[in-house]
C-alpha cells in the first residue's frame, strides 16, 4: 500500500476491521474520536517542542519511525472520526480547499504566513 495506489476507503475498510475485531466502536464518538486526535497530535508537536524550526528538521529525520507512527495514528482518528459521522473525507478536503483559495487569494497570500483576517 501507498499513497499513490490505495483509497480512502481502503484505510478507512482496514481501520474499520480492526476496531470491530475489538469491540471498539463503543467508544467512538465526536468527543472520544476529537480528544484522541489532538492527544496524538500533541505527541506528535512533543517531538519538536523547544527546538528552532532548523533543528526540527534534523528530530524529523532522526525520529522518523516515531514520527510516522504519530502521523499514523492522527489519520486514523480522522478516518475514524469521518467513517462514524458519515463525513466523506475527499469532499470536506476540497470543500475546504476552495474557502482556502478565496481566503488567501495568491495576491495578497504568497509569501506570507498573516492570517486570512489579517491580510
Amino acid at each position: 500500500m501507498s499513497d499513490t495506489n490505495v483509497t480512502i476507503s481502503e484505510l478507512k475498510k482496514l481501520v474499520e476491521k480492526f476496531i470491530l475485531e475489538r469491540d471498539w466502536l463503543q467508544f467512538h464518538n465526536p468527543k472520544n474520536l476529537s480528544m484522541q486526535i489532538a492527544a496524538e497530535a500533541a505527541e506528535l508537536m512533543e517531538h519538536f517542542l523547544w527546538i528552532d524550526g532548523k533543528m526540527s528538521a534534523e528530530a524529523l529525520q532522526n525520529n522518523s519511525e516515531e514520527i510516522q507512527q504519530e502521523i499514523a495514528d492522527i489519520f486514523i482518528g480522522l478516518l475514524c472520526l469521518c467513517q462514524e459521522n458519515n463525513i466523506d473525507l475527499s469532499t470536506a478536503v476540497q470543500l475546504k480547499m476552495v474557502i482556502n483559495a478565496q481566503r488567501y487569494p495568491v495576491e495578497k497570500a504568497k509569501g506570507r504566513t498573516e492570517k486570512y483576517t489579517k491580510l
